[in-house]
C-alpha cells in the first residue's frame, strides 16, 4: 500500500476525491487550532476485496502518545481508528491500484506551545516513515 498524508484546515472526501482547504501547513497555534488530515490510500489490486484497519496516532517529539483533555475519564492519547474494504470496479484492467480518500476533521486542539508533533498513519499495524506528517506549535507570546 501507499499512503499520502497532508495537514489542512478542512478536508472532504467526495466521490473518490479529496477537497482540501488550507492544506500543506506545518506550524500551528499557539492557541487551539482546528486541523484536518487528508489521507489518500492507494490499495494494490492484490489487497482489494479484503478488510483493512487503519489507525492515526498523535505523537510528541519523543514518539510518545499525546494525551488530550476533554474526555470524561481524563486525558487520553489521541488516536483514531477505522476500517475499509475497496472492491474492484467492473472493467478495470487487472493490476490497477484503487484509490481511497479519507477526510479526517478534528475540532480545535489545545496543544502546548513550542513543541513538535507527528501524526503517524498505519494500515493493518504497518507504517512507513512517509506515512506521517509533522508540525510544530508556535511559542506563546
Amino acid at each position: 500500500m501507499r499512503v499520502t498524508i497532508l495537514l489542512a484546515d478542512a478536508v472532504q472526501a467526495v466521490e473518490g476525491k479529496l477537497y482540501i482547504l488550507g492544506g500543506g501547513w506545518s506550524v500551528a497555534g499557539p492557541g487551539a487550532t482546528p486541523m484536518a488530515i487528508a489521507v489518500k490510500i492507494e490499495v494494490p489490486w492484490s489487497q482489494t476485496n479484503t478488510r483493512h484497519v487503519w489507525q492515526l496516532d498523535l505523537l510528541d517529539a519523543d514518539g510518545a502518545p499525546v494525551p488530550v483533555p476533554g474526555v470524561p475519564d481524563g486525558p487520553r492519547p489521541l488516536l483514531l481508528r477505522g476500517d475499509f474494504e475497496v472492491g474492484r470496479p467492473p472493467g478495470l484492467p487487472p493490476g490497477t491500484p484503487i484509490d481511497l480518500p479519507l477526510a479526517i476533521n478534528l475540532g480545535p486542539l489545545q496543544l502546548p506551545p513550542a513543541c513538535r508533533y507527528l501524526w503517524r498513519f498505519s494500515v493493518d499495524g504497518v507504517t512507513h516513515q512517509d506515512w506521517q506528517v509533522a508540525f510544530t506549535t508556535r511559542p506563546a507570546t
